[in-house]
């Protein structure tokens, strides 16, 4: 069960507890996102538990329902590896 492997890197483990913490922080329940999104609430339940995955344009609906901007879910830590790579990115095109 390859895909299984893919749904839970560190990244997208950090990103589902985002997508939690938004819906608790506004003291919503699944079922009321799921009102508010028009889909079932198994739907909220599999996508915090990242038994399905989120992509761009539900993850837009998400932040809508919650009234928060798409880096909310999606902007990464100071110490990241995109941080350290376009570092690396940066000084490698210095040297030509």
């Amino acid at each position: 069960m390859g895909s299984k492997h893919a749904l839970h890197t560190d990244r997208y483990a950090a990103f589902l507890d985002r997508l939690r913490a938004a819906r608790r922080d506004r003291d919503m329940t699944q079922e009321e996102v799921a009102d508010v999104l028009g889909k079932p609430q198994t739907y909220v339940s599999k996508c915090e538990l990242g038994e399905r995955r989120v992509d761009f344009v539900e993850l837009e609906d998400f932040a809508a329902a919650y009234g928060l901007p798409l880096d909310y879910f999606v902007t990464r830590s100071a110490g990241s590896r995109r941080s350290s790579s376009t570092t690396r990115r940066s000084s490698t095109q210095r040297k030509r």
